[in-house]
C-alpha cells in the first residue's frame, strides 16, 4: 500500500476531503502536525508528499521554524522524482524551492468558492488533463506566487490570480486553491473578521453550496490520479 506524507501547519488545515479521496484509492497518509512541533523526517522515505495550507509565507521561518525543514524535504522529494502536491501555502512553497517567486499580500484577495480556467498546457497533464474548461475551488488567501519556477507548466489561472496551479518536473504539483476545502469550511469562517474585510458571509456560503457538487466531482478525479501517481512511484 502507497504511504503519502501529509505535513499541516496549522491546526485547523487538514487534508480534509482530499485525503479521504486518497485513501478510497489505497493511499495511507500519516500527517505530521509540523505546526504543533512534530518532527519531520530529513529525507521523504513515503511514496508521495502532501503539503497543506497555512496563513504563512513559505520562508516566515521566525513564525513558522518548521518551514525550513519542509522546504528542505520537498527540494529533496522534487530531485528525486517523489510526487509532491503542494495546497496553498504548500503550493508556494513548492513554487519559492524550485525557483519561483512569492509575494505577501499581492493583488486582490481571494475568499470562497472562485472561478478556474483551466489552461492549454494542463491537456496533457497527468492530473489536470480532460478536466472542465471552468470550473470552482475554494479560496482564501491574500499571498501569491508571482512568478513561476523555470520551466514550470502553468496549469490553471483566474481572474485575480494568475498561477492557480502549475506543476514542476513531471511529478510535483502546486496549487494556490483548496480542494480539500467544501462549503462546509467556507460556513465556519469568521462572520465578523468577513464582513471587516467588506465580504458577505451568507453570500459567500450560498455560493459555496451552489459551486460544489460540479466542484467536488473534478477534485475528487484529481485526487484519484494523484493516488495512482503516488501508488506507481
Amino acid at each position: 500500500m502507497a504511504r503519502l506524507l501529509v505535513v499541516q501547519n496549522h491546526g485547523g488545515g487538514g487534508p480534509g476531503r482530499f485525503g479521504d479521496w486518497l485513501v478510497a484509492h489505497g493511499v495511507t497518509l500519516d500527517v505530521v502536525h509540523a505546526y504543533a512541533g512534530a518532527p519531520l523526517p530529513r529525507r521523504a522515505e513515503h511514496d508521495g508528499v502532501l503539503v497543506l495550507g497555512g496563513g504563512y509565507l513559505p520562508d516566515d521561518d521566525v513564525r513558522a521554524p518548521w518551514l525550513t525543514p519542509t522546504r528542505a524535504l520537498v527540494a529533496g522529494a522534487v530531485d528525486r522524482g517523489v510526487p509532491v502536491f503542494g495546497i496553498c501555502l504548500g503550493g508556494q512553497l513548492l513554487a519559492r524551492v524550485a525557483g519561483g517567486e512569492v509575494r505577501g499580500r499581492h493583488g486582490e484577495p481571494e475568499v470562497g468558492s472562485t472561478p478556474l480556467t483551466l489552461r492549454p498546457e494542463a491537456r496533457t497533464d497527468p492530473l489536470f488533463r480532460g478536466l472542465p474548461e471552468r470550473v470552482t475551488a475554494v479560496e482564501h488567501h491574500v499571498d501569491a506566487v508571482t512568478a513561476l519556477p523555470p520551466g514550470a507548466a502553468w496549469l490553471m489561472t483566474s481572474e485575480r490570480c494568475p498561477y492557480q496551479a502549475f506543476r514542476v518536473g513531471e511529478r510535483a504539483w502546486g496549487v494556490q486553491f483548496h480542494p480539500e476545502a467544501g462549503a462546509e469550511r467556507v460556513r465556519s469562517w469568521d462572520a465578523g473578521r468577513l464582513r471587516a474585510g467588506g465580504l458577505d458571509p451568507a453570500e459567500l456560503s450560498r455560493r459555496a453550496e451552489l459551486d460544489e457538487p460540479a466542484a467536488e466531482v473534478v477534485w475528487r478525479e484529481v485526487a484519484g490520479r494523484f493516488a495512482a501517481v503516488v501508488a506507481g512511484s
